[in-house]
């Protein structure tokens, strides 16, 4: 139970590069919230811990290995949290940009296909936002946590004579 089978650097290095790379491929899968995950989406997670829990640990099957992989994997997610709170870059690379979905009441085909969208779905959230379709829309963006935010046509705009680069939150001491 407590005998390595592999050496714990190896083990902290394999789950490194795991856990980069299953960043990554999720990064790049598309910008879904946990509530519009499909059946296959979940599936597809449940088989990647799966398949990656051996590439982390190889043939070790000790409570050491396995607690030394959580235990990279909990301090390689509170890195990344920290760094996406703390820089622009780091937010922009781990969890993207908003994409414009519709703009004046027209679909932004080329956008829907990249993201992976049907007409369907943005018609459920512009009925979500309480408004009669696509034609009602200024604007519409698919944020980076999955959301579809709408601008309805009839909206006043604000102006600002001033540049914000950006908005950051401070905790109270």
């Amino acid at each position: 139970m407590l005998h390595l089978g592999t050496p714990l650097w190896q083990i902290a290095v394999r789950t490194a590069l795991v856990y980069l790379a299953v960043l990554l491929g999720l990064r790049l899968f598309g910008k879904r919230q946990l509530g519009q995950m499909s059946i296959g989406d979940l599936v597809m997670i449940l088989l990647i811990a799966n398949a990656v829990q051996n590439a982390m640990v190889g043939p070790d099957v000790s409570l050491i290995g396995g607690l030394t992989a959580a235990a990279v994997l909990l301090v390689l997610n509170f890195v990344v949290v920290r760094s996406i709170a703390r820089s622009p870059w780091s937010e922009r690379l781990f969890t993207g940009t908003p994409t414009m979905l519709v703009k004046d009441g027209s679909y932004l085909e080329p956008a829907l296909r990249r993201e992976g969208l049907a007409d369907q779905e943005v018609d459920m959230a512009i009925r979500e936002h309480g408004l009669a379709g696509v034609g009602d829309v200024r604007i519409a963006y698919l944020e980076p946590d999955g959301t579809i935010s709408v601008v309805p046509m009839d909206a006043k705009v604000l102006h600002s004579t001033r540049r914000v680069r950006r908005v950051r939150q401070f905790r109270k001491k």
